[in-house]
């Protein structure tokens, strides 16, 4: 399927940070009775295999493939996505959800930054001010006044780095691989690296915390495990890394990162109406401040000749280079 629009590529990485908001709880329940790798693990396969009916729609497609580079991609892209996923749960276990959120923001300003230091791309003006209203933005939506930093904050921090360094080489990849292909890859490789982490973990496969250890019989009848799965496998994962791959042939990697930012918003939102959660006047400024950032980029973008390009085209990464 083609993104025909940039509009309608934001609309559908909109949709992506509202589910991502709106799972949020669930996911955080679920993983206090199954182990993040065992829970990675049957999340990606699930969402991997649920998009190779897809592939009947792009079958012609499948003939011009050329396997090795998009092996080779699809295995980076989902190694990114294994480590950033690891690296926020572990480090959820020793700072606060606030800081948590804030950092694995910081993906926003780092994808121009890296954009420039790895590929030497350029953004415009508006990008850089977006950047930085999006990051202040944040701050103030999910830390307020009480960032206190703790050895988890390392952690959550190689998550951003990750996050970013994914959206950027999905934007360089997109061009010349196929998008389907690489998106049930990639969740595949996630499922495959957390199948493997499980095995090697001390901890057993199945277990609730500060418990016995549990079957696999008892959590496949466990409703939250089952919703979160199902959710967040489909929809958090498979719909989310068909639409990042699809919507950035049309959208540069600044423009994914920036929307991306409205998750802590759509979470803040979820939580008042599902829980009664107050937003607070500095959450409500720092929601405003990151739909500015998004509005700041798009309309300065528009009236600058300043597109994100690369400076030396020697340093472009190609799915060959690999």
């Amino acid at each position: 399927m083609l993104i025909k629009s940039s509009r309608t590529a934001v609309i559908l990485l909109l949709l992506v940070s509202l589910i991502w908001g709106a799972e949020f709880t669930l996911i955080d329940m679920a993983i206090e009775t199954i182990p993040t790798h065992t829970f990675n693990a049957i999340r990606f396969l699930l969402a991997g295999v649920s998009l190779i009916p897809l592939l009947w729609f792009n079958r012609a497609q499948l003939k011009e493939i050329r396997w090795l580079p998009l092996s080779g991609a699809s295995a980076l892209l989902g190694f990114l996505l294994f480590v950033s996923f690891y690296t926020q749960t572990e480090g959820m276990h020793y700072t606060s959800v606030s800081n948590a959120g804030f950092i694995t923001g910081l993906a926003v300003p780092l994808v121009p930054l890296l954009g420039f230091l790895l590929f030497r791309t350029r953004a415009s003006i508006a990008v850089w001010i977006g950047m930085i209203v999006a990051t202040a933005g944040l701050y103030l939506l999910t830390v307020g006044d009480k960032l206190e930093f703790n050895q988890g904050d390392a952690l959550v921090m190689v998550c951003a780095f990750g996050f970013a360094i994914h959206i950027l080489l999905t934007g360089r990849f997109v061009g010349s691989l196929p998008v389907v292909p690489m998106s049930i890859l990639q969740l595949l490789a996630v499922a495959l690296y957390s199948t493997l982490a499980a095995i090697l973990s001390p901890d057993p496969a199945f277990y609730r915390p500060g418990s016995t250890p549990l079957n696999w019989q008892d959590l496949a009848v466990n409703p939250i495990i089952i919703s979160a799965v199902l959710i967040a496998g489909v929809f958090g994962t498979a719909y989310a890394y068909w639409a990042q791959s699809a919507c950035q042939q049309r959208l540069e990697p600044h423009k994914v990162a920036l929307i991306f930012a409205t998750e802590p918003v759509f979470a803040c939102i979820t939580a008042w109406l599902v829980l009664n959660e107050s937003l607070g006047t500095l959450g409500l400024i720092g929601a405003g401040m990151i739909i500015a950032a998004m509005l700041i980029s798009e309309l300065g973008d528009r009236n600058s000749k300043v597109k994100l390009e690369p400076l030396d085209q020697t340093a472009a990464v190609t799915p060959e280079r690999l």
